[in-house]
């Protein structure tokens, strides 16, 4: 966002949500977009505010066969702290027997004063109280509950009261802004690149917009604003990496995807 744009956006914002007018609030935006008032990138930003409570939790967590998680009676404090090392977490959650029975969750800040007095003590010692949510429940309120509780993750439990996955105030924000990367992301391309076959490598977060402005590419779709959001609809899915599908114009591979969304695609003409 450029210099000084930052209080342009927020002195928008307060004028839409403040606003007496009985038009929808989406409306409203999109009309201060074809006024020039916000980017693309802005009205983006809004709509999804506007939308969090559409989704739940089950559509955002991180799956129960991808959590990293400490056991509380075998696993020691350098165990943990390997598992913090090797997986780039800042909270490691905790189970007793199996994942089904969460039992805590341990900060990275908690675990260092005790890895340096080298003190042998068990895991039970520094894990906080778990917060729990049902599965359906929707991303605004749990943004809520986060602020309210004073926590950064919570345990997704499915209609049985088994862990389904968890859920972290990254995975709430990114629905917000989008992906967001850190120091222990594998670093990424440019998120439009030519290959030498005439197809094209994209970041599934790129625009419509832009590629329509970069490569002359135009996909049309009131539903959704990224190239990796079209496919989705195409979809009716966050399809899995090697699945195709096509519109009248191109065939799109997806080539990196996560349970969330698509990372990466290849863009194909049909006609080409």
């Amino acid at each position: 966002m450029e210099e000084g744009s930052e209080s342009k956006l927020w002195n928008m914002v307060r004028k839409i949500f403040g606003s007496r007018c009985d038009a929808p609030l989406e409306e409203i935006i999109l009309e201060a977009r074809e006024e020039g008032e916000l980017k693309n990138e802005e009205v983006l930003m809004l709509l999804n505010i506007l939308r969090l409570h559409e989704k739940q939790a089950i559509e955002i967590m991180v799956p129960r066969t991808d959590l990293v998680c400490a056991e509380v009676i075998n696993d020691t404090m350098r165990d943990v702290a390997m598992m913090i090392i090797e997986s780039g977490h800042s909270r490691i959650p905790v189970y007793r027997e199996n994942k089904d029975h969460m039992v805590g969750i341990i900060h990275a800040k908690d675990l260092l004063p005790f890895m340096l007095k080298d003190k042998d003590a068990s895991i039970s010692e520094i894990m906080r109280k778990p917060y729990f949510m049902p599965a359906t429940k929707n991303v605004r309120q749990i943004l809520f509950d986060f602020q309210n509780q004073k926590v950064h993750l919570g345990i997704v439990l499915d209609e049985y009261g088994g862990t389904s996955g968890i859920v972290t105030l990254e995975d709430v924000i990114e629905e917000i802004v989008g992906e967001i990367e850190d120091e222990y992301d594998v670093p990424r391309p440019q998120e439009i690149q030519v290959l030498q076959d005439g197809s094209f490598y994209i970041s599934g977060r790129t625009h419509l917009d832009d590629l329509k402005n970069e490569l002359g590419i135009e996909i049309v779709s009131d539903q959704v604003e990224t190239v990796g959001g079209y496919v989705c609809h195409l979809a009716g899915r966050v399809p899995a990496k090697g699945e195709e599908f096509s519109d009248e114009n191109f065939r799109y591979t997806v080539e990196e995807a996560n349970t969330k969304n698509i990372q990466w695609l290849t863009l194909r003409y049909l006609l080409r």
